[in-house]
Formats: structure tokens, C-alpha cells, sequence
């Protein structure tokens, strides 16, 4: 709420840079600033009348209204007191509402509704004219990219720590939160005897370890060959990424390769033994 209630500063500080409204000063109500008596010149005091503060809700792609979690709908009525001395005579305070509601409705990004005003009347302790006015101001409470001269937003980027939830480098995307929940799938599979055999975990994994259960990773028969009950790959950009003999990566998980005809030398890859019961580690 303290950003809200820094919106007259901000507002009155805008429109006393605009050249279209040279000659008139623009204060806010609070804190009360000093007004000379009797008044000299035009001044329009900037305040808040009325906040309304709602859930918003947007449509998503399938139509249907949601809640937005770090957004609300901010109705806000900003009151103008325009203040003119008896001199310049009571239509100058309308000709100076007209000119500042053409200023904020054009030439800002502020979203006004609807605006309004009572009658002048005549202040006899500042010898001046002051017509009581207000214009109802419709906007996202939520975080805001900018709040530079055009008034994007009134609300400062540090609002519902905006700054902290709008930076993406301290804050992980979809995916990363759902690595964190799960972030390797360990799992079996039952060799078919082929000599291929595709694994779908649903996403292409990062790392992936393949053993065969109660087998050593290696069994050496010095006579004539040496059978590999062990595999890994590793992903290091490729699908089909770096990996020891038998196994490989696809986009949906890993493939086996089994048998003589995947030797190396007179190392055989058996990670595909009709009936043999294999584990896997695979890191997402």
C-alpha cells in the first residue's frame, strides 16, 4: 500500500514536467506544502480519495478465467483541488482540470475511467477559486516493468517484491522445479534377447548407468572374449551422445545394443539378454 500512496508525489511530479502545463504548480496534498496568501498563481493539489483493491483475472489459452497469483486490480480515485486566484476568475479552475485530464489521458499510459467535479467556490482565507475535482485511475497492482515518465505504472517495481519475483536468473523456470522434485528416475527392464531395445522414460535423459542384476560389470574369459553387463552414456549436446559400448541416447530415453555384432575387439556388450533382469539410473 505504501506504493500507492506514493502515487500523487508521482503524479504531481509528471505533470509539473509537462511544457503543455507551464505556469500552473502542482503539489501534493500530503504532506501539506505552503501556498502563498493571497494566492499568486494557479496550483492543483494532487491526493488520494478512494482504493479498491480486487483478485484480477485473466483468460488462458482455453478461455477460462484465472486467478493471477501475483496480481491484483487496483481501483484508484485521485482527488484534484485546483486552486486559482480570485484574479484569473472561477472558469480558469475548469479550463485547468480540462487541461490536466487531456494531459493524463493522452499523453500518459494511465488507464482513467471516469472523471468529475463539484462547483467552485471562493476561499476568502487564500483569496482564490477552488473547484474540487477527481478522475478514477484503473491499474495492475502487481510487479511492473517500468515506472519512467510516461507512467507505465504507478506501482514501483519493488511492489510485491517485484524486482526479486521479475528476475529470472534467482528464479527457476517450470522445468527446473520439476527437476528439483524428481531429478533422476531409477527403474528395470527385461532383455528381449534382440539385438535392440529401445527404453522410453518420456524425456530425454542427461546420464544414464545400465547393469545387469547379480552380474559383475565384466566377465572376463581370457581364452576367448570378455562380456560387458555394464553401460553408460552421457549427453554432452547430441541425442546420440557419448557412451560406452551397448547402450546410446535417444530423445525419449536410451537404447540398447547387445551382442557380437556391437563388439569391441573381443568385448561383447550384453545388456539385452533374452529373460536377464537389468537395472537403470537416469539422471533428467
Amino acid at each position: 500500500m505504501s506504493a500507492i500512496s506514493a502515487m500523487p508525489g508521482a503524479v504531481a511530479a509528471w505533470l509539473g514536467e509537462q511544457q503543455a502545463l507551464e505556469g500552473i504548480r502542482f503539489l501534493t496534498e500530503f504532506p501539506a506544502q505552503n501556498k502563498a496568501v493571497p494566492l499568486r498563481s494557479a496550483i492543483v493539489a494532487v491526493g488520494l480519495s478512494a482504493v479498491s483493491i480486487t483478485d484480477k483475472f485473466e483468460a488462458n489459452n482455453d478461455g477460462v478465467l484465472e486467478r493471477q497469483e501475483y496480481c491484483r486490480s487496483a481501483a484508484v480515485r485521485l482527488r484534484l483541488g485546483v486552486h486559482v486566484p480570485f484574479s484569473d476568475g472561477g472558469a480558469r479552475c475548469h479550463e485547468i482540470f480540462t487541461q490536466v485530464l487531456d494531459m493524463l489521458t493522452f499523453a500518459s499510459d494511465l488507464n482513467l475511467r471516469a472523471s468529475g467535479c463539484k462547483e467552485v467556490t471562493a476561499h476568502r482565507d487564500t483569496d482564490a477559486f477552488v473547484l474540487e475535482a477527481w478522475a478514477d485511475v484503473q491499474a495492475d497492482f502487481c510487479p511492473a516493468e517500468s515506472t519512467g515518465l510516461a507512467l507505465a505504472s504507478f506501482l514501483p517495481k519493488d511492489l510485491l517484491c517485484g524486482s526479486h519475483i521479475a528476475d529470472q536468473g534467482i528464479h527457476l523456470s517450470p522445468r527446473e522445479k520439476a527437476w528439483l522434485g524428481a531429478p533422476y528416475q531409477i527403474g528395470s527392464y527385461i532383455g528381449n534377447g534382440a539385438t535392440t531395445q529401445a527404453i522410453n522414460l518420456g524425456f530425454a535423459p542427461q546420464a544414464v548407468f545400465v547393469m545387469a542384476a547379480q552380474f559383475p560389470p565384466v566377465h572376463v574369459s581370457f581364452s576367448t572374449q570378455s562380456l560387458v553387463y555394464f553401460g553408460m552414456a552421457v549427453r554432452t549436446g547430441s541425442v546420440s551422445a557419448s557412451g560406452s559400448m551397448g547402450i546410446e541416447m535417444t530423445n525419449s530415453g536410451f537404447q540398447l545394443r547387445s551382442g557380437s555384432a556391437f563388439n569391441y575387439g573381443t568385448s561383447i556388450p550384453r545388456l539385452n539378454e533374452s529373460g536377464g533382469s537389468y537395472l537403470y539410473f537416469a539422471m533428467k
